[in-house]
């Protein structure tokens, strides 16, 4: 089995969620308790088992082309930049390699794709890989994406959340999370940074988990 492959099977292992984790959220939150036991075979990692393997360069990829965008705008270009690469996601060396205009075809904007280029040099020149990025602590990982152009704390966030599996990750600034919150929880307005922040620290340290639960009341349903 090659590295990415392997990394995708311990993904996959590691879908069903640690159930202290769902007790601790229950017991915390009355309101996730609600949307837990509504869910009894809820698998917050199940989406990803739709996507190509992915290592820590891959991952990246995927979080820049879902920058501001859909889910399935999101799918749609990774859709048409695997079709370039011979049905996988290119390595670092393989997209330095090619032409600018083929990540442009594939639905990148021109500043997308100076990002990824800028990653693609960082991971070929060892500054950034795959063991490096596992061993650093959360705070450590934003810090070294966000020196990248193009990489906000969204973006950094999200790889912890999908690349690392790290349990008490919270994307902040997310809108679709906004608005679950705002639904499940009952504001008559989009909710402040306050009063999220205020709503989410009753969650940790499970926070990555509670955002699962969260997405998926908001997108339920949803194609």
């Amino acid at each position: 089995m090659t590295e990415r492959v392997v990394q995708a099977a311990s993904r996959k292992r590691a879908a069903l969620a640690d159930p202290n984790a769902r007790e601790f959220l229950r017991n915390a939150d009355p309101v996730l308790a609600r949307l837990i036991d509504a869910r009894p075979d809820f698998r917050p990692r199940a989406w990803i088992d739709e996507l190509p393997p992915l290592d820590a360069f891959g991952t990246l990829v995927f979080q820049v082309a879902g920058q501001q965008l859909s889910v399935a705008s999101t799918r749609a270009i990774i859709s048409h930049l695997l079709q370039r690469f011979g049905g996988q996601m290119p390595s670092p060396a393989e997209l330095l390699a090619a032409d600018p205009q083929v990540l442009r075809d594939s639905g990148f904007s021109v500043r997308k794709g100076e990002t990824l280029r800028a990653l693609a040099e960082r991971f070929v020149d060892g500054r950034l890989n795959d063991q490096t990025l596992a061993r650093m602590s959360d705070e450590e990982v934003e810090a070294a994406l966000t020196e990248v152009p193009g990489i906000g704390e969204w973006t950094a966030r999200g790889f912890l959340l999908v690349a690392l599996d790290r349990p008490d990750v919270f994307l902040s600034g997310d809108l679709a999370l906004r608005r679950a919150i705002q639904r499940a929880y009952g504001f008559d307005h989009p909710p402040t940074e306050d009063e999220v922040a205020l709503v989410s620290d009753r969650w940790r340290p499970y926070r990555s988990l509670a955002v699962s639960y969260l997405f998926a009341s908001e997108y339920e349903g949803r194609p």
